[in-house]
């Protein structure tokens, strides 16, 4: 918020927004603990937020079209701040505002900011902090408990705690590991992540319980920022579409991408200060996972003569087309696909997802084009596919992901 970053004359980064369609912004991370309103600040100061911030967050996400999950400070600030900030924020943003978000992985503040934290104090203090906010802004949707990890300690018994009648949306955090450990590697990321499972069927049925959903609020490769050369890779293109598509099948309603800066990790988009600087490859994931379109999640049955590290998704869109994703990320072997699709076919399309190796940072391509600055996007007529009855033939190219289209 303190970078000249999210405003509506930042031209390139509305473009990289645009390109990927609607969805929603979440102001989060650290540094929300460690930024105080400041009601009659100048704006672009380290360590406050002041309105000309919000009218630039404001005009950003009018410009662009996504709406806004906003986090205030629970942890240095005061019921009373945070209350004045949502208030202002509400005003400006208006429609564009989806909700607030009440401190940052809170589940950590023991080892950063509190003596003695535990569970009971974290809800005392989110209490007061909530109370303050909806004296200010009667009927202003709030969720949480955005933490780290910790789901059986903290984040199921904050649900029992909060219930539907406090939060409208459950969040939690998750990273495959460190960046720092040796284990994360493209190879590691790119293989099957028993743990993502296990934490959404934990998250699936505290949310199902208190009758919310739930939403994994702050999530990417590996933690720390990333893995170098890992994060900032091929691989989390391959990554991210199983990760998203994993976490909708799991129940999830939505995912947030932390990313900003130039660094050698993770973000979708690069930046230097807020002046776009690329689309690193996981940007080209995300871009694949939403020229699927939305509709309904269909289950996919994948048969192989072989061992094959491959996944397969299937969306039936509104006018009764499907999209079916599928993820080669087998190093050397082609799959030849016979797709059956249960329902006779009309047409089919391919589009493809590449680049020159799994650790390539650069040059990956969906239908022959990249995505320019400005989010300028300008593919290659897809591939035309035979079709036959109810099936379509078709070859995925190792280490690439294929967006087939059937009507």
């Amino acid at each position: 918020m303190a970078l000249p970053r999210f405003m509506p004359s930042n031209a390139n980064l509305v473009g990289m927004f645009r390109t990927l369609g609607p969805s929603l912004l979440r102001i989060g991370g650290n540094s929300v603990d460690k930024a105080l309103w400041a009601a009659s600040g100048a704006g672009q100061v380290a360590g406050q937020v002041a309105p000309p911030d919000v009218d630039a967050l404001a005009g950003f996400s009018r410009a662009c079209g996504w709406s806004v999950l906003y986090g205030v400070n629970l942890a240095t600030s005061t019921p009373v701040l945070a209350a004045q900030e949502v208030a202002y924020a509400a005003k400006v943003l208006g429609s564009s505002l989806y909700g607030i978000e009440i401190g940052n992985e809170p589940d950590l503040y023991g080892g950063n900011y509190f003596q003695g934290w535990t569970l009971q104090a974290f809800e005392a203090r989110w209490q007061q902090f909530r109370d303050a906010i909806a004296r200010a802004v009667p009927g202003i949707v709030i969720t949480g408990p955005a933490d780290a990890g910790n789901i059986a300690r903290w984040t199921v018994p904050f649900a029992q705690y909060a219930t539907r009648q406090q939060i409208a949306l459950l969040t939690q955090h998750y990273y495959r590991g460190s960046g720092q450990s040796p284990s994360a590697t493209a190879a590691a990321l790119i293989s099957p992540d028993a743990a993502l499972a296990t934490d959404l069927a934990a998250l699936s049925s505290a949310a199902a319980q208190v009758g919310v959903p739930f939403r994994l609020a702050e999530t990417n490769s590996y933690y720390g920022g990333g893995a170098p050369g890992v994060s900032n890779s091929y691989a989390s293109a391959l990554w991210v579409i199983d990760h998203l598509f994993t976490i909708a099948l799991g129940g999830g309603v939505g995912v947030n991408l932390h990313g900003g800066g130039n660094g050698a990790g993770y973000t979708p988009i690069a930046d230097s200060n807020g002046t776009v600087v690329e689309a690193r490859p996981e940007y080209y994931g995300l871009l694949l996972f939403t020229l699927a379109g939305q509709g309904k999640l269909l289950g996919t049955t994948f048969n192989f003569a072989g061992e094959n590290n491959a996944s397969a998704y299937a969306v039936q869109r509104a006018d009764g087309s499907l999209s079916l994703v599928v993820v080669n990320k087998d190093a050397s072997h082609t799959i030849g696909l016979t797709i059956d699709c249960g329902r006779n076919l009309n047409s089919a399309t391919l589009m493809a997802m590449t680049a020159s190796s799994l650790t390539a940072t650069s040059g990956v391509q969906i239908q022959g084009a990249g995505v320019g600055v400005d989010g300028s996007f300008a593919p290659l007529a897809p591939y035309s596919l035979a079709t036959s009855g109810s099936r379509v033939n078709c070859y995925v190219a190792p280490l690439s992901a294929a967006l087939i289209h059937v009507i």
